[in-house]
């Protein structure tokens, strides 16, 4: 197995607030030099939230109606081994907005008292250049309970900032969408009651994209980028009528599942996860997916509309799309639902599509392997900008113009749980190679070793198998090098003592 060395994995201690400024006004002084910011691209940025790699019909989910996102794929490059550095929220989103991983910049857990400030956003770092920068739905770099305002970063860069979180929180007390429903004569919780449903023109995945071609539409002389943080899909419950577009229930596939996981996760009883194990019941798992590929359905439509203003407004060839989600969603798989600490593909691989016409190339499926990290120094690098030693992504642009070879960009992608969710205290980390994913769950005798060429599924667990035991010892070293070159090793040295 390749050797893990400290250069190749990037420097990776912690900003300081020295360094940060200083790669501030580097970025400045790169930005003046790099000429008119007119000329830069937008950048429309739409972030789903727990949606599976495997949701889309344009790679490969033919069950599926997304008309809308496999254009962008058609359009663009789609990395299809992209992965999130935490299966939960915060620290996800914190991590793809820095291109740091979270334990690096004390990001590691949801519902925290506050974002701690430990590195800049890319959308702070593109609003000192020029960028007018706007945010519809989520944000969740701290608790997300919408009735505390105050709790937003002191200095995101969001000139506008149309937040809310789960549909049902914080009404009348600083829900933004909940809000615009009481403006217009409705109220979310008489809507549910009355439908089952919120019906799609009052849906919050609607009002995200109302915000977004508000915005689009706004007259300025620079460039923007926009964050559609659509709350969607978590959960089968909030799917509105008349989405499923003819899908045929009983044609769905059934979860990943075999009798083995039931003992498999039954070990695991002690590690955190929102779902307790269970054998997935008929037709009930099915009809749960669908419900699920709904709110996916739902989210297509709405992109459309927003690639359609987009294109009405004369932006879209110099607008650059990303689209992605913050982790995935079991379904059903290995006999689990929701989310935790755990890090099967379908939790921990997501959607990452990149589309600007004329310069990225289009309809191009790359295998690499990828890290929601690597947004940002994208990001800085399509803006000439200078990418700061402590980021831990790499970028991708070389590949996305063509200049690299598709299919190698890392040697291995890495997620990490840290405390993440209440109840148990759960640590542990992933690492997954080209061949290979072990998994470490820290202050327990357990791990997971899957050989991802034989075994993708995930079902036969290699851990303790004597002939994987040479392979296991490789890969956990390589894990816990990983771990010391992510440390935050603090404040740049300015003298030998």
């Amino acid at each position: 197995m390749e050797k893990l060395n400290r250069r190749k994995f990037l420097q990776v201690s912690a900003a300081s607030g020295a360094a940060m400024a200083l790669t501030a006004t580097k970025n400045l002084h790169a930005a003046r030099k790099s000429g008119n910011k007119s000329q830069r691209p937008n950048i429309l940025w739409i972030c789903t939230d727990q949606q599976r790699y495997d949701t889309i019909n344009a790679l490969g989910n033919k069950h599926i109606r997304t008309p809308n996102i496999d254009k962008l794929v058609e359009t663009g490059t789609a990395f299809t081994h992209a992965y999130c550095q935490s299966p939960i929220c915060t620290p996800s989103r914190a991590s793809f907005l820095t291109g740091m991983y979270p334990s690096t910049i004390h990001a590691c857990i949801n519902g925290s008292d506050h974002w701690d400030e430990a590195a800049p956003l890319v959308t702070k770092t593109l609003a000192d250049i020029g960028y007018d920068c706007g945010l519809s739905g989520k944000f969740h770099l701290s608790s997300a309970m919408a009735h505390e305002p105050e709790l937003r970063p002191k200095d995101d860069g969001y000139r506008r900032f149309w937040y809310s979180h789960a549909p049902h929180q914080g009404i009348g007390k600083g829900n933004q969408y909940t809000d615009w429903l009481t403006s217009i004569g409705q109220d979310f919780n008489k809507l549910k009651k009355k439908h089952g449903y919120i019906p799609a023109k009052w849906h919050q995945t609607t009002w995200c994209a109302d915000k977004t071609i508000e915005f689009m539409k706004e007259k300025r002389t620079g460039p923007w980028l926009f964050s559609v943080n659509i709350y969607d899909p978590p959960g089968p419950s909030n799917q509105p009528q008349g989405s499923f577009h003819g899908c045929d229930i009983e044609a769905c596939p059934e979860p990943l599942f075999r009798e083995t996981d039931l003992a498999a996760q039954k070990q695991l009883a002690d590690i955190n996860f929102q779902s307790k194990v269970r054998q997935p019941k008929y037709p009930d798992a099915k009809l749960t997916l669908a419900k699920y590929w709904a709110q996916i359905e739902l989210i297509d439509d709405n992109v459309g509309r927003i690639m359609e203003a987009l294109e009405e407004s004369g932006q879209r060839d110099n607008t650059v799309v990303i689209f992605t989600s913050d982790h995935g969603e079991m379904a059903g798989d290995h006999g689990l639902n929701k989310k935790g600490c755990r890090f099967y593909e379908g939790l921990v691989r997501v959607p990452l599509i990149f589309s600007w016409p004329g310069r990225f190339k289009a309809d191009l499926q790359s295998e690499a392997l990828v890290e929601l990290t690597d947004i940002v120094p994208t990001l800085l690098e399509i803006n000439g900008l200078n990418i700061p030693e402590t980021v831990q992504g790499r970028s991708l642009l070389a590949i996305l113009e063509g200049r690299a070879e598709p299919d190698k960009h890392r040697d291995f992608a890495r997620c990490e749980y840290y405390k993440v969710l209440e109840g148990i205290e759960s640590y542990a980390t992933m690492l997954r190679t080209r061949r290979y994913k072990i998994v470490n769950y820290h202050g327990h005798d357990l791990g997971e070793l899957f050989d991802m060429e034989k075994d993708p599924a995930e079902f036969n667990n290699l851990w303790d198998d004597p002939a994987y035991a040479d392979i296991r010892f490789e890969l956990m070293k390589k894990s816990f090098d990983a771990l010391a070159f992510a440390v935050d090793t603090g404040p740049p040295r300015v003298g030998r003592y």
